[in-house]
């Protein structure tokens, strides 16, 4: 992998190789773009099968966030960590605060946040040598449990769908098929239930099917039978890639819309459902309550304020269906061009500003 060619091609800003003996930390903090402020992105820890595929990771997520956080509306840019390791086997306070001073030092350009593999206690080690992190424990200012402001989130751009596919916003005698009831899924049900939709579940954990089924009086069915159910709605709240070439013509759903990233196995898996006339969310606009949420940390945490915020996914949703609809374009292409319009007008502004101050400066 050439990382410069690589790097230029995407227009990435910052890779930084962070590495600590002691502890045995290795870490990549990948900045994509910092346009519209600080990036902010997740650090993950996880075994890799060798360095190019931890560099990769790092670049491939820190991009996702600055097309996740410019859609949400967020005055942040996009980036990400990886941490070389076995989370299960590797991790100690030293390592986390060791990688802390290295947040520390970039000056506030990246702020990090819990993600595969790490935890809010890992996060409260990164806190003990930096204020750039969110998503610490409450005691020390953060919102908590993210999941049911992420599933609040995706509930309202599941409303926005459903206005888009059927005229109304209304999920009230919707068959809404979830495919994986873990916190997010959970708590969805629950906005789903008090609504009034009929919920079909499926998951690998028997015990959280049960649970939702008893609670909710949803059906459950077979992991493998989600996809042939008749409903309005899928749901994709657990992996990634579910709709793909396998599943794509057994789905009856009129939308898609869940809480699961990458639910496109390929980008002509979106041009296909856009063809067959469905009304797909896109993942990370959907999906955007937790980023919204942590975010609103920075600023000294207010729920109520956070809240009003993660509603604003219905408007960026019903947005991303306009140009969908006036462009013939798939709704995960008009999210995309969403994102990027935005970060292109705060670049011109800021030329603009930069421009005006030269010639001011030019007539002293």
């Amino acid at each position: 992998m050439e990382i410069f060619t690589y790097m230029e091609k995407y227009d990435y800003e910052q890779l930084v190789f962070c590495q600590d003996k002691s502890s045995g930390l290795k870490a990549i903090i990948a900045i994509h773009d910092t346009t519209l402020g600080p990036a902010l992105g997740g650090t993950r820890m996880w075994t890799y099968k060798s360095e190019e595929d931890a560099i990769e990771d790092a670049l491939r997520l820190a991009k996702g966030m600055t097309y996740k956080n410019a859609a949400a509306g967020l005055n942040l840019g996009g980036g990400k960590t990886v941490i070389i390791g076995d989370p299960k086997k590797d991790k100690n306070p030293e390592m986390f605060r060791a990688f802390g001073r290295y947040i520390q030092g970039l000056n506030g350009r990246y702020i990090t946040a819990e993600d595969v593999g790490t935890t809010v206690h890992d996060m409260d080690l990164i806190h003990l040598e930096t204020d750039f992190v969110t998503g610490i424990s409450p005691e020390s200012g953060s919102s908590g449990n993210p999941s049911p402001v992420t599933a609040y989130g995706v509930y309202k751009g599941m409303k926005a769908a459903a206005m888009e596919a059927y005229g109304s916003d209304s999920l009230e005698g919707k068959t809404v098929a979830i495919q994986g009831v873990g916190n997010v899924a959970y708590a969805l049900c629950e906005f789903l239930h008090e609504e009034g939709a009929k919920l079909i579940v499926t998951d690998i954990n028997k015990q959280s099917v049960e649970r939702a089924v008893e609670a909710f009086n949803a059906t459950a069915v077979d992991p493998d039978d989600i996809y042939d159910v008749d409903c309005d709605i899928y749901a994709p709240c657990a992996l990634g890639a579910t709709v793909n070439d396998d599943t794509i013509n057994r789905l009856k759903a009129k939308i898609i819309a869940g809480s699961a990233n990458n639910q496109l196995k390929s980008s002509k898996h979106g041009d296909i459902i856009h063809e067959k006339g469905i009304v797909y969310a896109p993942d990370y606009v959907i999906n955007s309550g937790g980023v919204i949420n942590v975010a609103d940390e920075l600023v000294g945490y207010n729920q109520k304020r956070a809240m009003k915020k993660v509603e604003t996914i219905y408007d960026s949703l019903t947005r991303v269906f306009e140009i969908s609809r006036t462009d013939n374009i798939p709704t995960y292409v008009a999210a995309d061009r969403m994102a990027e319009e935005r970060i292109e007008a705060k670049r011109n502004s800021r030329s603009q500003f930069l421009l005006n101050d030269h010639h001011i400066l030019s007539r002293r």
